[in-house]
């Protein structure tokens, strides 16, 4: 096994585990071995940071209000859900605790839930945050307690003689053994009247309603007994395939969109005998040489958080407006606690369309030089050029009117090791650069280092990690 990283794949590393490497933290982790940087980025997500906002103004009871009162209120939960929002931004941007937030992303998809109820988004989120790297049993567990889920699955409505299968379903098909892998829909109805019972009270604390559950035996998986829900989440753990199915979907997120099977195979036993550390898995992922091959380098598009982060947090970009926050990830198609449905976001090639396309070009451009692009190519290309300027002009009318953001170039500029073109292209762009990107590269002045990043950070290559 290799001990030792190279600059590239300390940079794959960081990107995968969280949103790039500043380059003077390059500088500081590359004296180090694989173990080490590996040890430091476990050490610095150690503890987690929970999200808190005050809600104090949406504590009131809807049976006392009027019906513009009940209309207000409505506004003022619409205005938390965008505080909520800016808020974790913010967080992503700025935390030391990265891989546990970059944990905390991937689980805020695989639990994807689609509310307007900041309080039960912000406890889901939370309770996600502080499991994201301890043990996937005790999130589910948690996860499935929590009030944003019980609503968004109706389970407050599931009661005996009357289940509602929606929340043992999606137990099922998305958060443990995956779409038609090894259950029945008997097994689904059965699992239901488990469930029934199910709820939570005012203070959002959860309860079990006696009355409401059903005492009458049930078989599940080949298993009968008078079960509860927690014994059937017990039951889902047992199966090796919700080891396999977690195991692949973080494989897919954190490596690679094209499996390998004799890798899947290897961690989901490992996850799957380590009893669901989520440590242990990530661990035996980045210490692994494959991860580190050129296959997996600079091959995942970045979702539209990660973009955004991406670009935010080497130039600690300040926003005039944080409402643009919420303007660029619904223009991306990635909305922060706004998943499309409760399979979350289909992520991969999905994130690029002629729409977004246009937008992720024009990004760096638009937030680091107030939409300004300036391309020093020559003669044969001018053509071109000018195309491409002028559809900048054009989407700079759109977009820099909403995007008043302020970056330290100052403190990026003196932070970097290097200013030579070579270098400078090797620490922004994760892949090999394309024949065509190498022959705009080329003909790119560096002179300007400001410009040239910027340029960097505009090519299609700029949107892979």
């Amino acid at each position: 096994m290799s001990t030792s990283l190279s600059d590239k794949q300390i940079q794959h590393l960081y990107w995968r585990t969280g949103f790039g490497i500043s380059s003077s933290e390059l500088k500081s982790v590359r004296r180090l071995s694989k173990q080490q940087i590996v040890d430091r980025l476990f050490y610095e997500s150690k503890l987690e940071t929970p999200l808190a906002l005050d809600f104090g103004s949406l504590l009131k009871n809807q049976k006392d209000l009027s019906r513009e009162e009940r209309k207000e209120l409505r506004k003022l939960r619409n205005q938390k859900m965008l505080e909520l929002n800016v808020l974790w931004i913010k967080q992503l941007t700025e935390t030391k605790q990265v891989l546990r937030e970059k944990m905390t992303l991937f689980f805020h998809d695989h639990f994807a839930v689609r509310l307007k109820t900041p309080r039960a988004s912000l406890h889901l989120n939370n309770v996600i945050r502080k499991n994201a790297l301890g043990n996937f049993g005790d999130m589910l567990m948690e996860v499935s307690k929590s009030p944003a889920m019980l609503l968004f699955l109706n389970n407050r409505q599931n009661r005996k003689n009357s289940p509602n299968e929606n929340f043992a379903r999606e137990v099922m098909e998305l958060f443990t053994l995956g779409r038609d892998n090894g259950y029945t829909e008997k097994d689904i109805k059965e699992a239901a009247r488990a469930f029934t019972g199910w709820n939570f009270n005012k203070s959002g604390s959860f309860v079990f309603r006696k009355n409401q559950h059903d005492y009458e035996s049930k078989t599940v998986l080949g298993k009968s007994g008078n079960f509860t829900g927690e014994d059937v989440i017990k039951i889902l753990l047992d199966q090796k395939q919700t080891a396999r199915y977690i195991t692949e979907k973080i494989y897919r997120y954190f490596v690679n969109e094209k499996i390998n099977p004799k890798h899947i195979e290897e961690l989901a036993t490992t996850f799957y005998e380590s009893n669901y550390s989520l440590e242990t898995l990530m661990r035996r992922i980045f210490m692994s040489n494959w991860f580190y091959e050129s296959q997996n380098v600079g091959i995942k598009i970045k979702s539209p958080i990660e973009l955004i982060v991406g670009l935010s947090k080497p130039f600690q970009v300040v926003y005039k407006d944080p409402k643009v926050l919420l303007y660029l990830q619904r223009k991306l198609n990635q909305t922060l606690f706004l998943p499309p449905n409760v399979a979350g976001w289909p992520g991969g090639r999905s994130w690029i369309d002629n729409s977004t396309l246009m937008l992720r070009m024009k990004l760096a451009s638009v937030t680091l030089n107030n939409g300004v692009i300036e391309w020093h190519n020559e003669t044969d290309e001018e053509a071109t050029m000018m195309m491409r300027q002028q559809f900048y002009k054009k989407m700079k009318s759109q977009i820099e009117k909403k995007v008043k953001a302020t970056p330290n170039w100052e403190r990026f500029l003196t932070s970097l090791e290097q200013r030579d073109k070579k270098e400078l292209v090797n620490f922004i762009i994760q892949p090999k650069p394309s024949n065509g990107a190498s022959t705009i590269i080329k003909k790119l002045d560096s002179s300007d280092t400001k410009n040239f990043i910027i340029e960097l950070m505009s090519l299609p290559e700029y949107q892979l990690c």
